[in-house]
């Protein structure tokens, strides 16, 4: 096994990953720039290397400065996790010309799949069914009208090299194709540096379904079933269940097997999503593969029992997978719900700030899987989330149950997040009966409901308030202990505490 791998990453999925390599016995290293020196993954590392750049995510998209981090740390293996350079073709081209191991695909995969042209292309030739669109990207605008005239209204422009909703527009009449045209390919060239934008049907209000499959490089396929992630805003997956309320058993093995063949096709090796569009008739169309881990995978691990990150480190070790298709079953529920530090009362802005009080859910079948602590700064620089909160039960109503009670107990202050939002969606009924789909938040939920609810959220951070202010009342007297309060201020956080034994500085 390996001696000691980098996390070419920041914030909870690098306190994941971390967590997988040390309960394997492998020693970590940490990259951090100056804006994350004090964050809680820095500290959980066995070492951590700074890196320099003119700004704090140009760092973290920094290859060779990377790879000479890995090589001069003595790492053996990289692991990207999830956003950054996870899916550069180049970045695994790269470590495999260093003679560093990638943990993720090989630099093919990762090129193929991440150009959404050349993946639907590869996808027909598989016989992996796919919706109605262009197989290469569109050149102008007028031939996107040209298109989109003969396929019929609505249509989705869509950006060739990328996801997460940036470059998409949905388009329902020819009068605005053209100035959409122009605003996604905009938004594609600043998101991805290729504004290449493909056209297709667009599935209207259709469930997003994906599913887990994992490979080894001894040509051994399995997947781990599907995740529901149709609460969506923005294009931005919000919560993500696994298993679905509308797969049969049928149905979940016919696109088991339809996504190991989409696996196969590009050879992929490593875990990987394929990600589905099921519509109201449940004919599913493949929609995109994401070549690495997924933000939701904890639900997968909930109803699997398989620690994908484990998984991940082993495979790229060479080990065969731990298991077959066959040994995988599917117990229970597990919900994720994504912790974002924005404000639902004002269109989800993002919020920044320090985190001045924290307290975190637990219990049985509740997982927190967390990058930041009291004292945590929140900046611009990086993408909001927070955390992700888990929660599995015997079955759906179980899990749901614990996951209102584990966000009612959730209290984070200091800054603003979707705590509230993702209650109001958790209670609503129609999310409760599991029959809704992506177009849930923009056309079932009512926002009104959070307007009621901002009264008894305020109330509630009044009280938090209150009570901390009662508590250092009690601890240091009415006028306080300066003296105390400043060498207080001074200890170490408690991920320091933990594993200031393990740390070195580089």
């Amino acid at each position: 096994m390996f001696k000691r791998i980098l996390i070419a990453n920041r914030g909870e999925i690098a306190v994941r990953i971390i967590r997988a390599a040390r309960e394997l016995g492998i020693e970590t290293v940490a990259v951090f720039h100056d804006a994350d020196k004090e964050s809680p993954y820095v500290h959980y590392a066995d070492y951590a290397y700074k890196l320099t750049s003119d700004t704090p995510k140009g760092a973290y998209l920094d290859m060779q400065q990377i790879i000479d981090t890995a090589k001069k740390s003595g790492s053996e293996a990289i692991h990207p996790g999830y956003g950054f350079l996870s899916e550069r073709s180049s970045f695994s081209q790269a470590c495999k010309d260093s003679g560093i191991k990638f943990i993720g695909p090989e630099p093919y995969a990762i090129e193929v799949m991440g150009n959404k042209t050349k993946a639907r292309e590869l996808m027909a030739k598989a016989g992996v069914p796919i919706v109605p669109g262009t197989q290469e990207s569109i050149k102008n605008a007028e031939k996107a009208l040209e298109i989109a005239d003969g396929m019929g209204y609505p249509v989705l422009l869509k950006a060739a090299a990328g996801g997460g909703g940036k470059g998409m527009r949905k388009v329902y009449d020819r009068n605005e194709l053209k100035s959409e045209y122009e605003a996604a390919k905009r938004e594609a060239g600043k998101a991805f540096g290729d504004d290449s934008i493909y056209l297709e049907k667009y599935v209207e209000n259709p469930k997003h379904i994906e599913i887990q499959v994992i490979a080894d490089e001894h040509g051994n396929y399995v997947h781990l079933g599907e995740r529901d992630c149709s609460i969506q805003r923005r294009h931005q997956k919000v919560i993500e269940e696994s298993p679905s309320t509308v797969l049969d058993a049928d149905l979940r093995y016919e696109m088991g097997q339809v996504a190991i063949n989409a696996a196969k096709a590009c050879g992929y090796v490593n875990a990987g999503t394929i990600e589905f569009l099921l519509d109201k008739d449940k004919n599913f169309y493949f929609l995109e593969m994401n070549t690495r881990l997924q933000v939701e995978h904890p639900v997968t691990e909930a109803v699997t029992k398989v620690d994908l990150a484990k998984e991940q480190i082993k495979i790229a070790y060479g080990e065969t997978l731990s298991f077959k298709q066959e040994d995988i079953s599917w117990k229970g529920h597990a919900i994720e719900c994504r912790i974002y530090a924005e404000d639902p009362f004002n269109n989800f802005l993002p919020d920044t700030g320090k985190i001045s009080y924290l307290r975190e859910p637990g219990g049985k079948g509740v997982r927190i899987d967390s990058g930041v602590e009291s004292g945590s700064e929140i900046t611009i620089h990086f993408d909001p989330m927070l955390a992700k909160l888990i929660t599995n039960g015997a079955n759906r109503t179980e899990a749901l149950n614990r996951m209102e009670k584990a966000l009612q107990n959730y209290r984070i202050k200091g800054l603003k997040t979707i705590i509230p939002f993702l209650l109001a969606v958790i209670r609503h009924p129609v999310f409760r009966d599991g029959y809704f789909d992506t177009g849930f938040i923009e056309n079932t939920f009512d926002f009104n409901i959070l307007g009621k609810m901002k009264a008894e959220y305020e109330e509630i951070v009044a009280a938090i308030a209150a009570y901390s202010y009662k508590s250092v009342q009690n601890t240091y007297g009415s006028t306080g202990n300066t003296n105390t309060q400043q060498q207080r201020q001074q200890q170490p956080s408690r991920w320091k505490q933990n594993w200031l034994i393990h740390r070195r500085y580089s």
